[in-house]
């Protein structure tokens, strides 16, 4: 009988959820939101769950009449053609991610095409996954057949944005070394609109080059204005901005409007972000830091090791809980001289026994 997982609180919801499918270990979590006036699962954790269902088969979800805990009892990650409706609770980052996570074990490619909002400031915009996540993964050998395409742009709240992603699987992950941070060289970016003048996102990427432009010279920003069937339910528009060093290093940070916001403003903002993710180092942004430990440790049993910047509470706590669902603890050593940690794990070997061998 495998070991049941065990967890408190709402917190961390898809994380655990994501670490019992790749484990194979049912999971318990308990008391979610119990002190409040609503207390339960959310809609969008309920959606969650839904799409945990989709991508395995053979899962059992029990939820508890109040909602307050759910059992999830893992069944195979099958992949596949999936279509989900995200809703407009949270943005399709919040799922997208974890899809992400879960592709490469999937027993067929996955195929999945995901409704809702494209960028807000709550959950990872679909832009930064594209040119940031997606690349960062053919680190560890995911490296043809990658695909994520924006057809419809949805900005909060009513969203009626429209995405696919499309991910080979793989019998097993390469183990990495990725210390090297190097220099920043250059600085891409996409600006979107919809259901606004086409001169805001212009707006925004003046307002974000006038900042970036005094630090260096190679800045260029995108413009996508969408309109009609494909601008989406709501007027909105955003920012998503990436560094790129000698290296590879990607560091990114994104901004969506909020209401009162001009175009300058968030622009501005957006790159002063930027500034301060660079400032705090690594080879890995923050958004970023917990899928790259998750892929460290599903590598093979090698030792793989990786630069970041500062950790955040929700990686402290990642990695916490990678320890309970795996076994495995990171060697954490600080490097004084640039202000950045390395941290260096044992691969658990996980192979995807699923995908045929050619």
């Amino acid at each position: 009988m495998t070991s049941l997982l065990r967890f408190e609180s709402h917190n961390f919801f898809r994380q655990r959820l994501l670490l019992a499918a790749l484990s194979g270990r049912p999971v318990r979590i308990d008391r979610i939101r119990s002190e409040d006036d609503n207390p339960g699962l959310r809609d969008c954790e309920a959606g969650f769950l839904r799409l945990m269902e989709k991508v395995t088969n053979g899962s059992a979800i029990e939820i508890s009449y109040t909602g307050t805990t759910v059992v999830f009892k893992p069944g195979v990650i099958v992949g596949g053609r999936v279509q989900h409706d995200c809703g407009t609770e949270r943005g399709i980052g919040y799922y997208l991610e974890a899809l992400i996570a879960l592709a490469p074990f999937t027993k067929t490619p996955i195929h999945a095409t995901l409704t809702g909002i494209t960028s807000d400031n709550q959950d990872v915009s679909v832009d930064t996954l594209r040119t940031v996540t997606l690349v960062n993964l053919k680190r560890w050998g995911l490296d043809a057949g990658i695909e994520l395409k924006i057809t419809k742009r949805g900005a909060p709240p009513l969203g009626g944005g429209e995405v696919t992603f499309h991910c080979p699987n793989v019998r097993a992950l390469k183990p990495i070394q990725f210390t090297d941070e190097g220099k920043i060289k250059r600085v891409r970016g996409i600006a979107y609109s919809t259901r606004v003048s086409p001169q805001t996102a212009n707006r925004l990427v003046d307002a974000a080059r006038n900042v970036l432009g005094e630090y260096l010279p190679d800045v260029y920003i995108y413009t996508d204005h969408y309109k009609g069937q494909d601008s989406g339910r709501s007027p909105g528009f955003a920012v998503s901005l990436v560094a790129e060093s000698t290296t590879g290093v990607l560091l990114s940070t994104e901004l969506a409007a909020e209401a009162g916001q001009t175009p300058e403003e968030v622009g501005e903002q957006a790159a002063y972000m930027l500034l301060k993710e660079v400032g705090r180092g690594g080879c890995i942004d923050t958004t970023s830091q917990w899928l790259a430990l998750l892929l460290m440790v599903l590598g093979p049993e090698d030792v793989s090791k990786i630069r970041l910047g500062a950790l955040t509470p929700f990686t402290v706590q990642f990695l916490r809980d990678l320890k309970k669902a795996f076994g495995t603890v990171f060697k954490v050593a600080e490097d004084e001289e640039t202000n950045t940690l390395l941290l260096t794990c044992m691969g658990v070997g996980y192979v995807n026994v699923n995908k045929k061998t050619t």
